[in-house]
């Protein structure tokens, strides 16, 4: 049986029932997904409309890599907090995680190696030493609040909250509330600012991310074909090919576009004992920061797609009795989600305070609200089931976009929390509404 021979099919289930006949058989011929297409509308808006408001500021190279590398840290955390929200769970403790990673990784890097094994600021191996004691403890500390989640019964929302209220103060003390820094300037590579490909990788990347997609569309038309289910017509395929070319090169095209300042080139040379033509310039390219979110995104959606663990993840948030009852191990999968959520934080810490060149005692600050929002206005149902990695990051980067557009505007801080707020409220609503409509809820 076809897609287009029942409307029990999930392609027809996501196309809202009140949508006249002949335009759902389009949405559903096109495999549009609504939802999407709407965030994506919403964003497009957005930027536009700022845009406007300050004068051509906002759209500018500059503006759109800062707000890149700007976007990474919660991005990442959003893509794990999916998960956390689709169990029907929810992690407040994210943000003070993100604190103690980063508080870990400045004291692994300039008390704890240097003064232990010799080894100071510059030794190639202290970056990735450090990387890795960050993951070992956010990992760690996730898995014991997934423990008391999933084996002790205590709801996630308190078992978080008091881990909001702990892991920030457990930071402090680690730091004696101090500044830690600066950095080794290898790890400091990887928050985006100091660490990009430069225009020549950049192209050499968004050429082969290009390549993989559409190698992607290509296999999967090639296996609804095999398989004897309904395609979408070529001119449709052809159209969203050329879409996304569009997106990656041009993306590529505008980060190329941000120029080094001239006296960050001349010292750059002057380190290398050269001197710097007369008229060079060079562009940033894509941050580090942005392709380990790329990575990220990539095997994230990988898992919720394609492995056992990923079906077993939604299959709970949609009916946890029945998933229970079917063999799956909710309390052990509560555990792999919370320490894949710990993970997470400890990555976005690397990203965080690097970009920062420094361990701040208020690094993370109310980033538990910012991601929660990301995950939701993305489209992640907070009654479970339901949710993608691609909805969180873009819910991520409508976020900061607003916060920045307001930031540039002139708003002041008091009233962008109120209108973070209120777009959150709307998300949640709309949501509501179109599950409604589609008979999802």
């Amino acid at each position: 049986m076809t897609q287009t021979d029942t409307d029990t099919s999930p392609t027809a289930a996501s196309v809202p029932t009140s949508i006249p006949a002949r335009r759902r058989n389009l949405v559903q011929m096109l495999e549009l997904d609504l939802r999407l297409l709407g965030m994506v509308a919403a964003f497009a808006v957005l930027c536009i409309g700022f845009d406007l408001l300050t004068g051509g500021r906002f759209l500018t190279p500059r503006n759109i890599f800062n707000l890149t590398i700007q976007t990474v840290s919660v991005a990442i955390m959003a893509c794990g907090m999916v998960f956390v929200i689709v169990t029907r769970n929810i992690d407040l403790s994210v943000g003070a995680l993100l604190a103690t990673c980063s508080a870990v990784m400045a004291m692994t890097q300039t008390r704890i190696l240097p003064e232990t094994l010799g080894l100071g600021l510059g030794h190639p191996l202290i970056p990735w030493i450090t990387i890795l004691a960050g993951l070992l403890v956010g990992t760690l500390i996730g898995a014991f609040q997934g423990y008391l989640v999933g084996y002790l019964t205590i709801p996630a929302f308190i078992v978080t909250l008091g881990g909001f209220l702990v892991w920030r103060n457990v930071a402090w003390y680690m730091t004696s509330g101090q500044t830690i820094g600066p950095l080794d300037q290898t790890f400091v590579k990887f928050g985006g600012i100091s660490g990009t490909l430069g225009v020549t990788g950049s192209w050499i990347v968004g050429v082969l991310a290009l390549a993989a997609a559409l190698y992607g569309l290509w296999g999967a038309r090639r296996n609804k074909i095999k398989h004897g289910f309904t395609v979408k017509p070529l001119w449709a395929e052809a159209a969203l090919a050329g879409l996304i070319a569009v997106a990656i090169l041009g993306f590529v095209a505008v980060l190329n576009a941000y120029e080094i300042p001239t006296r960050r080139l001349e010292r750059m040379f002057e380190a290398r004992g050269e001197v710097m033509p007369e008229g060079f310039t060079q562009g940033y390219g894509i941050p580090i920061s942005v392709l380990v979110l790329i990575f990220i995104a990539v095997a994230m959606t990988v898992l919720a797609r394609r492995t056992r663990l990923g079906r077993y993840i939604f299959a709970t948030g949609g009916n946890p009795d029945a998933a229970e009852l079917s063999g799956i191990n909710t309390r052990l999968l509560t555990v792999k989600i919370f320490a894949l959520m710990g993970a997470l934080c400890a990555i976005s810490a690397v990203v965080a305070s690097a970009r920062l060149a420094n361990h701040s005692n208020d690094i993370g600050t109310l980033d538990e609200l910012r991601v929660i929002a990301a995950a939701v206005i993305g489209g992640t149902a907070l009654a479970g089931g339901a949710g993608t990695i691609h909805g969180a990051i873009l819910g991520a980067l409508i976020m900061q976009s607003l916060q920045s557009g307001m930031a540039m505007v002139g708003v002041d801080a008091p009233l962008q929390n109120i209108v973070v707020g209120a777009v959150l409220v709307l998300a949640v609503l709309i949501d509501i509404l179109y599950r409604k409509r589609t008979g999802e809820a």
